[in-house]
């Protein structure tokens, strides 16, 4: 394999050592899950004796008995690992804490439903091995509402015109990636993450695989369409200062605009000497237009504005409640 891509695993005299891969999996209200996922995992992972294993849960405050089952998994299985949160802080930031908990030389991010396939785990590594830092899933099909499908891939084909960074199309969170991308990951002070596309960003080289994406057996799917919105406005929001750019370019258009319909109507006085009526419905139809728009482009602003105050007030990404096979020192990560 690249030993550029992989210098941190071999340092300090480890080359003799088994690597360890971390399965990295954010959780929320998936008791009817976990036993499922944990004995799908760990029949793959026989297969590759050559490697030791870890799972490494977030537990987003879950209001069912899942961090009990975890407690049970943990108890049975010392490479069980959770952390329980103190509150739901989101999907994004318990996954940023889970990749910065997870200490394999690879760690592979997979949803505890299973709508990924673990099959593919054995291609994610056999690529991993030829030096690629970043295996993606690339979802080719999947079991919801057509216009749902429609709007996911409108969005991607939005962000990867709009964005600054280079960030996968139909990529998921299905996902392996090296220890040299985790360590940058890990370092990453940003309290409205958007981690699928912070990877691909981190990532030197990336490739991915096609699949199908099967219906969730047990449960519900956490991301109903207000959250698949607020996630959207994330990504572009992280990526990009395009709606600014674009505010700019609307306020300087609708200038221009203005600019000329006055000299229309001072020319029009001037030489054809018209008597303008007084226009009260255009002057109210005017204002109202410069009034949504400056609303529009304030609440714009105000968008990033509020990320730039939550950044600097450095508060904790999470509070952890609880843990289980992590220290107390490495659960302050």
């Amino acid at each position: 394999m690249d030993n550029s891509v992989h210098s941190e695993t071999f340092e300090n005299g480890q080359e003799g050592r088994r690597r360890l891969i971390s399965l990295v999996m954010p959780v929320y209200n998936e008791e009817a899950n976990l036993d499922r996922a944990y004995a799908a995992l760990t029949a793959v992972f026989k297969e590759f004796p050559q490697y030791d294993l870890e799972f490494v849960f977030t537990d987003n405050h879950s209001e069912d008995r899942t961090f009990e089952r975890l407690a049970a998994l943990a108890k049975a299985d010392s490479r069980v690992k959770a952390i329980r949160f103190t509150r739901n802080y989101g999907f994004q930031r318990s996954l940023l804490t889970a990749y910065r908990h997870a200490s394999g030389d690879a760690a592979i991010q997979i949803d505890c439903d299973l709508q990924d396939p673990p099959e593919l785990i054995p291609q994610f590594i056999a690529l991993w091995e030829q030096g690629y830092d970043v295996v993606v899933g690339l979802r080719r099909r999947r079991q919801e509402p057509r216009l749902l499908t429609l709007g996911r891939r409108a969005f991607y084909a939005l962000l990867s015109r709009i964005s600054d960074d280079q960030v996968t199309r139909d990529a998921g969170d299905f996902r392996l990636v090296d220890r040299s991308v985790i360590n940058r990951l890990s370092a990453l002070n940003d309290f409205n993450p958007y981690v699928r596309g912070v990877v691909s960003l981190l990532a030197s080289r990336e490739t991915g695989i096609p699949y199908d994406r099967v219906q969730r057996i047990h449960g519900r799917s956490k991301f109903p369409l207000r959250k698949l919105v607020g996630f959207a406005l994330d990504g572009i929001l992280g990526h990009s200062v395009l709606p600014l750019r674009l505010a700019s370019y609307a306020g300087l258009t609708i200038s221009l605009v203005i600019f000329v319909l006055g000299l229309f109507y001072v020319f029009g006085a001037l030489a054809f000497g018209r008597s303008w009526p007084s226009g009260f419905a255009t002057i109210v139809v005017v204002t109202l237009f410069g009034i949504s728009l400056n609303a529009i482009f304030l609440g714009i602003i105000g968008e990033y504005v509020s990320r730039i105050y939550q950044q600097v007030r450095f508060r904790p990404l999470v509070v952890v409640e609880s843990v289980l096979n992590i220290s107390a020192e490495q659960s302050e990560k």
